[in-house]
């Protein structure tokens, strides 16, 4: 068996998330945001910094790194989300609904984004969305109904 510990930092080190409502730290920063994931990983700090500066350029937010979430439109909340999720070089990133709050211009664009970094870092994205034309944008689709795989 393995400790609620371990599961956690198992958790941390391979598994990204993304959620619909961004979880973003209000008295934080984007920068401070995308680190936290590190910092719980005992990673160096100006390693992490480093690290979170270069995905937030990476996701067109090098001008909003010191900017809170407040000071963030929603589509800019959910790529710092997205950083953060990355933040740990993760094997799986989960993303539920990740574009759910966003309009439709900027949820095929997120979606885009998805394709960019699997490509550009090998990572798999398993997306949950109810939004059919963006599933369809997906290598693989699986349809749930009731709970059951269809």
């Amino acid at each position: 068996d393995i400790s609620d510990k371990e599961l956690s930092k198992f958790r941390n080190k391979h598994i990204g998330f993304i959620f619909q409502f961004h979880q973003l730290l209000p008295e934080f920063t984007a920068l401070e945001n995308v680190c936290i994931p590190a910092f719980i990983a005992k990673r160096n700090k100006k390693e992490a910094e480093e690290k979170a500066k270069e995905l937030l350029q990476f996701l067109g937010l090098e001008s909003r790194i010191h900017h809170k979430p407040n000071q963030l439109s929603g589509g800019e909340q959910q790529r710092v989300a997205v950083a953060r999720a990355l933040i740990n070089n993760p094997a799986v990133i989960l993303a539920d609904e990740p574009s759910g709050n966003l309009d439709s211009t900027s949820a095929k664009n997120l979606h885009e984004l998805f394709f960019e970094l699997r490509d550009k870092f090998g990572q798999t994205f398993v997306l949950v969305t109810h939004n059919k034309e963006l599933a369809a944008m997906s290598d693989r689709t699986l349809t749930m109904k009731d709970g059951v795989i269809v």
